[in-house]
């Protein structure tokens, strides 16, 4: 065993541990923590790890683990329901992109299939740091967040595309024997072999295994399904990443998917992290000393033109100008996934060593940017659309001819609600409205939602809120209620401002995601803010304290004090509210039990006024359960029958008593016997 490489192995991983943990604390992405580990580690550096090659080898595996679970969360169903966004806006981001930067690098005097090359890569986004920014923002559902999500799993599907392509672009120097035509026909057989490894062999496989019940020996076959996919695919001189996602497409659409991919997750992320690691130690802190001042400009440029572009790409699909400036921010950086074709290129000689060089300065530093850019995308986005630009730029190029036109009603409403946002909230409100006989008119951002709507009746409109010209297409001054549903917190808080400048009898009824948010938005003129982080606690709360027996008008006057208070009960966990400590504390024997009446029961078919349960045993039947019936409540003239469950309350040693009699072990006159209840009786939950 090769401890010197151990000793390599132990150390960039200590290393990268306090790298990383230092990263979040500064709430920087962990992504950046191991590039950084990597530079200091790496022989352009403190050169304290020697072995750089055996940590790129271990780092392959972290790509092909990385392909493999794309694979297995890759839907074609998903990718069908939202294809207009990924292809159209993917393509004209992507392509756009791509054209800008190579002609930029012609002028610069490299040739054209490097030139091309640098710009596919500069069109790349990083969906790992991007994603995680969004998410941690609460910003995956909004328009901007579901547009960028569309146009990264572009990209992502780019890459797998690219990855057998660039073996036949530059088939004369990857050593395979008749070239393309050779090529082409390796990957027909491996398309054939796959299609049945996914009809008949690998479900089979997999279900053999799953009756083992051995979760080793299914992360050993899944894991083995990967590798072996990716070798056979390199082997025919395609990519293994391909092979590898290929793999993962097989597995996905079986029921055994998501515990695949639940076994794969942890080895992927402990290998990807060497990935990152190694390509941190690629870097070359000599170059960039050389380069500082052009490596700076271009990563500006890079930034500024890839904020164009992606702007453009949603523009083009017809969303409102702030929506497409967001969008465009969070794709201005170069991703991981150049990395990776950047590594093969460079490989393959598509680009030089000094191309190679500068892309991944740039990307590193357009990556530390990202999550800057992301938190400042809102006020960069609300200065732009206060510029001068045209009325159809800023609400959208497929807003309704009235309304670019500046024309100020939709239709003559007084009095109607305003629902603004058509999500799963805006969608109910309005389904809600429509069966109250209520006016309304919904607002929202997604063309092609508009456009399905209206053909089944929905008085619903394209544009966007936070522009008061769309508000005054609908009448909003003369709105009663207008309910605000939108996800993004900086477009509520502009919409909450607009609506109460535009009505100030209007009542605003505005919908957050989280708590921090309540009391601005009570401020910029809301009448009510509810925020589901804990209109959801609330929900579960009161079930369960009616389960505990706790009076109902206790729990409304509860749920109350926590809604006019601004929630600041469950934020500090504190208030007079009465819990079931208390309850316990209060009534420590009171108990409600189910019991079963069974044949032979002396109290059975007569009246409950007759049995004087009650008075002889000290136990209330609360209800009784006959059948498919329930009796609630039930009088003095109600019986009961062999074969009904009751519900009973009263202290532990009465309800212990009744057993015997509902069982009819019973002495004289129906009383129960007095022979003494045994453990097995006292422990059990019912008769």
């Amino acid at each position: 065993m090769d401890t010197g490489f151990v000793a390599d192995l132990i150390l960039i991983l200590a290393m990268s541990i306090v790298v990383v943990l230092t990263f979040m604390r500064l709430r920087l992405p962990p992504i950046l923590g191991f590039l950084l580990t990597g530079v200091i580690a790496g022989p352009h550096a403190l050169g304290i790890v020697s072995g750089v090659e055996e940590v790129e080898a271990l780092s392959e595996l972290g790509v092909v683990l990385l392909l493999f679970s794309i694979g297995i969360e890759f839907s074609i169903k998903d990718l069908l329901a939202s294809g207009r966004t990924v292809f159209m806006g993917g393509l004209v981001q992507v392509g756009l992109t791509t054209v800008l930067v190579s002609i930029f690098c012609k002028a610069l005097g490299l040739g054209t299939a490097e030139a091309v090359f640098s710009g596919v890569l500069v069109s790349m986004s990083s969906t790992a740091i991007v994603l995680k920014t969004l998410d941690d923002r609460y910003e995956i559902t909004t328009p901007h967040g579901k547009n960028t999500l569309s146009i990264l799993i572009f990209q992502d599907l780019l890459v797998v595309a690219l990855m057998p392509l660039l073996p036949i672009a530059v088939h004369a120097k990857t050593g395979i024997e008749g070239g393309i035509g050779v090529l082409v026909a390796k990957a027909a057989s491996l398309l054939a072999f796959l299609y049945v490894s996914y009809r008949w062999a690998v479900p089979w496989l997999l279900h053999q295994i799953a009756r083992t019940k051995s979760r080793d020996l299914f992360l050993l076959s899944v894991v083995l399904l990967c590798i072996g996919i990716a070798w056979l695919t390199s082997r025919l001189g395609l990519s293994p990443a391909l092979g590898a996602f290929l793999a993962g497409l097989i597995i996905s659409e079986s029921e055994y998917s998501q515990e695949a991919l639940g076994r794969v997750l942890p080895l992927r992320d402990i290998f990807m992290s060497l990935f990152f690691i190694s390509v941190g130690m690629l870097l070359d802190l000599g170059f960039v000393a050389d380069h500082l001042p052009a490596i700076t400009g271009l990563a500006v440029l890079v930034v500024g033109m890839k904020t164009f572009t992606g702007s453009l790409s949603t523009l083009a699909l017809g969303f409102p100008f702030r929506s497409t400036v967001l969008t465009g921010l969070a794709l201005a950086q170069i991703g991981e996934f150049s990395f990776i074709l950047s590594g093969t290129g460079l490989a393959m000689g598509l680009i030089g060593s000094g191309t190679y060089q500068t892309i991944l300065a740039i990307t590193l530093a357009t990556m530390a940017a990202t999550p800057f850019l992301i938190n400042t995308s809102p006020a960069l986005a609300d200065l732009s659309v206060r510029m001068p630009l045209p009325r159809r730029l800023l609400t959208g190029l497929k807003t309704s001819g009235a309304l670019a036109r500046g024309e100020a009603r939709a239709v003559d409403m007084e009095g109607h609600l305003v629902v603004i946002g058509y999500g799963l909230n805006g969608r109910n409100v309005s389904k809600a409205a429509a069966m109250a006989g209520i006016p309304r008119v919904v607002i929202e951002m997604n063309p092609d939602t508009v456009r399905s709507e209206r053909k089944k009746g929905e008085p619903i409109v394209y544009g966007d809120a936070t522009q008061e010209a769309v508000l005054r297409y609908v009448c909003t001054e003369k709105a009663n209620v207008v309910v605000i549903t939108i996800p993004d917190a900086a477009s509520a808080r502009r919409v909450t401002e607009l609506v109460r400048k535009m009505n100030p009898h209007a009542h605003i009824i505005a919908r957050t995601r989280y708590v921090k948010e309540v009391e601005p938005l009570l401020a910029l003129g809301a009448d009510q803010v509810i925020p589901e982080e804990y209109e959801t606690s609330i929900e579960i709360f009161s079930r369960a304290l009616s389960e505990y027996m706790v009076p109902r008008d206790d729990i409304e006057r509860l749920i109350a004090d926590l809604r006019s208070s601004g929630y600041s009960m469950l934020r500090s966990l504190s208030g007079e509210a009465t819990t079931m400590t208390d309850l316990q504390r209060t009534l420590p024997d009171f108990k409600v039990h189910t019991l079963r009446v069974h044949p032979g029961c002396p109290i059975a078919s007569r009246p409950l006024i007759e049995t004087q349960v009650r008075k002889r045993h000290k136990v209330s039947i609360l209800a009784i359960r006959r059948g498919e019936r329930t009796i609630v409540n039930p009088g003095g003239e109600d019986t009961l029958e062999p074969g009904d469950v009751i519900v009973v309350s009263g202290d532990l040693d009465s309800v212990l008593g009744l057993i015997p009699l509902l069982r009819g072990d019973t002495g004289k006159d129906g009383e129960a016997g007095t022979c003494p209840v045994d453990e097995k009786t006292r422990h059990a939950d019912g008769a």
